[in-house]
């Protein structure tokens, strides 16, 4: 199983069908607050469907306007298997909340970007991450990985989706 390590440093290949193909080097976090993901509005990005959302049974729901359960009164959430999986020891797919220098969420949301990890224990191993949500409160050329139990960070919906407590489960920022 491929295991990421928290602010590993990366260098990426992004391509999607609105940007040129553009290389780089960023950083990589993890986390898992359940809320609704950004690109998950209807209008996010030039795409025939946005990210798909869940209810807190992690259902789909069909209605994109539905509120985040990050809000007051929210119902609709991050879907479960919106999580990373291996292919083998050395290349995996994810998704990740993202923000990159000179382009805007409606570029970034729902493209897919190759990922070359270049420290810690992942050095070496490739990931194929969908950018499903936007990192408001990241730094540029960031991709914090969702990964269940990385912990919630500035925001939680998993109080209102899995009664967790309200700092998630582990350490707020980087889970357990």
């Amino acid at each position: 199983m491929l295991f990421l390590q928290q602010l590993a440093v990366l260098t990426l290949t992004m391509s999607t069908a609105l940007v040129d193909a553009q290389s780089g080097s960023g950083r990589t976090t993890r986390y898992w607050d359940c809320c609704k993901p950004s690109c998950g509005w209807s209008g996010k990005a030039s795409v025939s469907f946005p990210v798909k959302i869940c209810d807190k049974s992690d259902n789909p729901i069909a209605d994109l306007a539905a509120k985040s359960g990050c809000e007051s009164g929210g119902k609709a959430f991050m879907c479960t298997n919106q999580s990373p999986w291996a292919i083998n020891d050395s290349f995996a797919y994810g998704f990740a909340a993202v923000k990159l220098a000179g382009v805007s969420e409606s570029s970034w949301c729902c493209a897919c970007y190759e990922l070359t990890f270049t420290s810690g224990t992942v050095k070496g191993k490739k990931m194929i991450a969908q950018a499903t949500n936007t990192g408001s409160d990241l730094g540029d050329n960031h991709f914090d990985l969702q990964m269940p139990g990385g912990g919630v960070g500035a925001f939680n919906g998993c109080t209102a989706e899995f009664g967790a407590p309200s700092t998630g489960w582990g350490q707020q920022y980087g889970g357990i």
